[in-house]
């Protein structure tokens, strides 16, 4: 059999070693790392080779059919001075490379120069490493002679440690289609509704579609998509299966759907005498909620798992693909009982697994490891996107970027002489930004509500000055291994923004608020992921992406980039109107200038209902200080009624500990903020929740900024009102609403309290099944 692999993937898999290092190194940008390549070329003479191809194979021994193809672009080679070169572009002092990645780029030189002196038959070659710093251009070259044979027996050692890896993949790879194509549904019969769900699934990995599926709460949306793509991987040759989700209840019931379908999680009972998993399933988790040592910095010297890390690695990367389910605590076993970091390991992992269940980030964001892996191994994935409608606004803040004025004041004041001039530049640039936005009324922009501007066209000469502060601090840092955290942060904002301003186009603006005197903030906003979105759905296969709240159908395949013929699916709900009653109130408003009025009626409301048939409701408001208001009236007029509330900046502890507040045959209310924690995502069956109220229509706010998203979005797609203001406002009521019913048997109400749900083009929006009577 013939296995391939770049000689980057060799090296990296066989040749690293020492500790996990992951200090802040302030490193080039990609197009400064290619410009620097193209400076050292363009010292060298007439006769340098760069970018050469280089090649070659290696056969395991006479008795084996096995064949390792090895191949890759060598940065340069001199014929007349036969030195062969890898060149690697950095800032600062050298002597501050970690030592395992000066050993990876010995091993990669050696292997071009193994690959070289086969194709050209020479008996020895020089092998140097160049190191560009690319601030002052200045080069260290490192290099060594080495004999042809002593590269072939470098070059056969790796290929032979890589090989074993690879017939285990390809042993896997078979086992694991042989099990997905006998894999068969884990419930005698689907649900309602759940089949034509799962044969659109199927029909579009077949035809290698995006598709936007619209499906009810309860129907079973998880496993009815995650069956049907899996049962298409071995017949569509798909490589891996990402399952993105938006909030951590999703990687939950993505991970339990896969459990119902046999793949055993980690604590079921051992693995017959295969030892191996048929699917290896990855549950990728935030940095921060990874980290064993959260008060140590991701360092040999500092940090036990860090240290040793790649020495460990080969032995923990065995045993995690041995035992195949990894979720989030499997992998933290795996990492612990072989002294690893977690968190790194699960990175290394991602390469090998078939299907990762994590944050929709992963894929979409603008430099997201799944997306980077795909593109780098030419993947064929699947992707199935979980709560789709999300998608939008988790995508916009992706493709936006924001400074604050007020952090560079405050960074002046403590920063080293030596960035004083470039941070002063910025300053300067920031304070021409805030000046030009005018202060209308001495009231406006000095207390609650700031001025706002949008700007005519990208500041260049604040970007001009942040791209050289940015540079000054990445040389500082890097030249004194400071740790300086407010410099580190500010240099981040401030590259991200830098890094979107070469991208900016028509789905962007840049804006300015102004904060009082010496404050302001700018912004690049984006409006429109669909441009940014539109590549990364090309790159996939097939792309699913489903939601209870996915329509209209045009709003999402402007807004995402979906191909204009992806189709739009809604599968009919399998519940009875019968099981639900929506009742409107349209004698109450929820407008502004109206809530302290709507406080008693709303009251009346929530206590007639509970008083008629105690159990457990959700009530929604659309912020904390109308919530607040509420429910302390509530509190005044109806004590004996059990009540617990959502607060700002829950922890994840304290979210469930509200949830787990809905127990079975219990009673009392939930106070929540729609478009919440609590309003979508959480699943509450049986009598665990009978009814919600929902006290507002969701509309985002009427303010500078959304203002401008409409006028923008009306100029592109003619439905500026409605792409701004209603579709995501009703989105977030039928989500909130679609908790009540989760199943064939539940029972529920639902009241909606403004008399704006009572017109016909807000009702036009809400599902068709319901069967709604206004009062």
């Amino acid at each position: 059999m013939i296995y391939r692999v770049a000689v980057r993937a060799l090296c990296e898999f066989t040749a690293r070693s020492g500790d996990l290092d992951h200090r802040f190194t302030p490193s080039p940008t990609a197009q400064e790392g290619m410009a620097g390549h193209l400076l050292v070329a363009e010292r060298r003479g007439e006769a340098y080779l760069a970018e050469l191809p280089l090649s070659g194979e290696y056969r395991a021994g006479p008795e084996t059919e096995d064949v390792l193809v090895v191949a890759g672009r060598a940065d340069g080679y001199d014929p007349i001075a036969n030195r062969l070169e890898e060149v690697k572009t950095h800032r600062g002092d050298l002597r501050r490379m970690a030592g395992n990645q000066r050993v990876l780029h010995w091993a990669q030189v050696r292997l071009y120069g193994a690959l070289l002196c086969r194709e050209r038959k020479l008996e020895e070659v020089t092998l140097a490493l160049v190191y560009l710093e690319i601030g002052s251009g200045r080069e260290t070259v490192l290099t060594e002679r080495a004999s042809s044979d002593a590269l072939e027996v470098f070059l056969a050692e790796q290929c032979r440690r890589f090989l074993a890896w690879a017939r285990q993949e390809a042993e896997h790879r078979v086992r694991r289609d042989t099990a997905l194509v006998s894999l068969t549904f884990p419930h005698p019969q689907f649900r309602r509704g759940q089949r034509e769900l799962a044969e659109s699934v199927y029909k579009a990995a077949s035809t290698g579609r995006c598709l936007m599926l619209q499906a009810p709460t309860g129907i079973g949306k998880t496993l009815g998509t995650l069956f049907p793509m899996l049962t298409a991987m071995p017949r569509q040759s798909l490589d891996r299966l990402f399952f993105l989700t938006m909030k951590t209840p999703g990687r939950r019931l993505a991970l339990e759907s896969l459990a119902t379908l046999g793949f055993v999680p980690h604590d079921a009972p051992p693995r017959d005498a295969a030892g191996q998993a048929e699917l290896r399933v990855l549950e990728l988790i935030a940095r921060d909620k990874a980290c064993e040592h959260p008060d140590k910095a991701c360092q040999g010297d500092a940090c036990p798992l860090a240290r040793g890390f790649y020495d460990r690695l080969p032995v923990a990367r065995q045993a995690a693909v041995t035992r195949g389910w990894l979720d989030r605590e499997a992998l933290r076993e795996v990492a612990l009982a072989h002294q690893v970091c977690p968190y790194y390991l699960g990175q290394e992992l991602a390469r090998w697994c078939d299907l990762v269940v994590g944050d929709v980030n992963h894929y979409f964001d603008l430099n997201a490891m799944l997306h980077g892996l795909t593109q780098l191994n030419h993947w064929r994935v699947g992707v199935l996107v979980d709560e789709a409608h999300n998608l939008v606004e988790r995508a916009r803040g992706m493709f936006s970027a924001t400074l604050d004025q007020q952090r560079l004041t405050a960074l002046r004041r403590c920063a080293p002489a030596v960035l004083k001039s470039a941070l002063e530049r910025v300053s300067r640039c920031w304070s021409e930004l805030g000046k030009s936005v005018k202060l209308h009324d001495e009231a406006v922009g000095l207390g609650d509500v700031p001025a706002y501007r949008v700007l005519d066209e990208p500041p260049q000469r604040m970007l001009n000055a942040l791209q050289q502060a940015t540079s000054a601090i990445s040389d500082y840092l890097a030249e004194r291994a400071s740790t300086d955290s407010a410099l580190q942060e500010f240099l981040f904002e401030a590259l991200h923004l830098c890094r979107l301003a070469e991208r900016f186009g028509e789905h962007s603006l840049f804006d300015v608020m102004r904060h009082g005197r010496g404050r302001a903030v700018l912004t690049l906003r984006n409006l429109v992921p669909a441009d940014f979105l539109a590549p990364r759905l090309a790159a996939t296969h097939a792309t699913v992406l489903f939601s209870a709240t996915l329509s209209p159908a045009r709003y999402y395949r402007d807004l995402l980039g979906l191909p204009n013929d992806a189709p739009w699916l809604e599968v009919a709900s399998p519940f009875a109107e019968e099981q639900l009653e929506v009742r409107i109130r349209s004698d109450i408003s929820t407008r502004f200038s109206q809530r302290d009025a709507s406080i008693a009626p709303i009251i009346a409301v929530l206590a007639a209902q509970y008083r008629h048939l105690p159990g457990n409701y959700l009530a929604f408001f659309s912020s904390f200080a109308y919530l607040k208001a509420v429910l302390a009236h509530f509190r005044e007029g109806h004590g004996d009624i059990p009540v617990w509330e959502q607060t700002r900046g829950m922890r994840e502890v304290e979210r469930q500990a509200f949830i787990d507040g809905f127990v079975p045959g219990g009673q009392g209310i939930g106070f929540a903020v729609l478009g919440g924690a609590f309003g979508e995502g959480i699943d509450l069956p049986g009598d665990r929740l009978i009814g919600a109220f929902v006290a507002t229509l969701g509309l985002p706010p009427f303010d500078p900024v959304n203002e401008q998203l409409k006028a923008r979005l009306q100029a592109r797609f003619g439905r500026g009102d409605d792409y701004t203001y209603r579709v995501p406002g009703l989105t977030k009521v039928v989500q909130a609403a679609g908790r009540v019913i989760r199943g064939p048997e539940d029972r529920g109400v639902v009241v909606l309290m403004d008399d704006r749900f009572a017109r016909g083009e807000v009702r036009a929006m809400l599902p068709s099944w319901w069967r709604v009577a206004a009062t």
